[in-house]
């Protein structure tokens, strides 16, 4: 009973959104960036905007990747004050490729200056949520240490060493209706998992989503 809308690259980058309810003014680039990598998706269903996003990973600071990233980054918070204007119910959610703070990194000392964890990518983010998004996760008590991303060498994900790169942003209307919010590390167990794991928030119903 899901309906579905879905932007995707054949091989490498893609987002989808699954609801109930039809999606209307479905987005699938940032204005002003022509980008052939589908890494964004934007859609109104109800009377909620959803911006579902896989951000550039960067793979190195420095690198041409890297200035790609936030370039890709500067754009989307412009796109973003426009949207949440004209939405004021409005979530951004996906694989940011970004751990806003140390402790959402099991080695902030190892990981300093690293791609992921550089203050160029940092203070990014927290320029989205200077903008009126707020951290889903961080509105409730969360265990030391709780990740979403874990390298599949090292045995990474039996010891824990991973970071916290996907969000759940939200703008105030929504978040008021946030009643909770975690990551579901059960698909991560599985015999062959994705290196990430679900992070999940739960709304107070206002519309059939």
């Amino acid at each position: 009973g899901y309906q579905s809308v879905f932007a995707g690259q054949k091989t490498y980058n893609g987002v989808a959104i699954l609801s109930r309810a039809l999606a209307s003014d479905v987005v699938t680039d940032l204005p002003g960036m022509d980008d052939p990598q589908r890494r964004v998706l934007g859609a109104t269903i109800g009377d909620v905007r959803v911006l579902n996003l896989y951000i550039p990973n960067g793979q190195a600071v420095g690198s041409d990747k890297y200035a790609y990233k936030l370039a890709w980054l500067e754009k989307l918070t412009a796109w973003m004050e426009t949207e949440l204007a004209l939405y004021p119910k409005l979530v951004m959610l996906g694989d940011f490729n970004i751990a806003p703070e140390d402790r959402d990194v099991h080695d902030p000392v190892a990981w300093t200056g690293q791609v992921l964890c550089s203050e160029p990518e940092r203070a990014a983010f927290q320029r989205l949520q200077a903008s009126g998004l707020k951290d889903a996760f961080r509105f409730f008590p969360q265990e030391e240490h709780s990740f979403s991303w874990w390298d599949y060498r090292a045995a990474a994900f039996r010891r824990n060493l991973g970071l916290r790169i996907d969000h759940i942003l939200v703008s105030p209307a929504l978040a008021a209706d946030c009643v909770a919010c975690w990551v579901d590390k059960k698909p991560r167990q599985l015999e062959r998992p994705s290196d990430h794991a679900p992070v999940v928030a739960e709304f107070k119903a206002t519309s059939d989503l």
